[in-house]
């Protein structure tokens, strides 16, 4: 839950016991409870908004599409994760037929090699 080991949290509950005391913790725990449920709820009207806002042709808008990482795993790296998770179907390729290289000429001691001066 949130990065966080048992050792954390139990950390966490021993501070929040000796902040708030035995007796108001549960009133905390409920009010923080509500705020975050009224933060999600504003957060969502606000997406609703947004993507009434935009019109038909933006219903699959995500905001967590404007993340850099989220846009680059979005548009860039699906066709690589496709392709290597095998969801995408290959056609067999034939093998070409073997044929071997064609033996040069070595040169001898002092020999000097062909040199092309278009090439460099």
């Amino acid at each position: 839950m949130f990065g966080l080991g048992w050792g954390e949290i139990a950390a966490l509950i021993v501070i929040a016991l000796l902040v708030f005391g035995p007796d108001k913790l549960p009133q905390a725990a409920a009010q923080a409870g509500r705020t975050l449920r009224n933060l999600r709820r504003m957060a969502n009207n606000a997406r609703d908004d947004l993507r009434a806002g935009l019109g038909p042709e933006f219903q699959n808008f995500d905001p967590a599409d404007l993340n850099p990482r989220n846009f680059v795993r979005k548009h860039l790296l699906d066709d690589i994760e496709e392709d290597w998770n095998g969801k995408k179907e290959l056609e067999p390729v034939a093998a070409a037929p073997y044929t071997p290289e064609p033996v040069v000429d070595e040169l001898g001691f002092g020999e000097i090699p062909p040199y092309d001066s278009e090439a460099t």
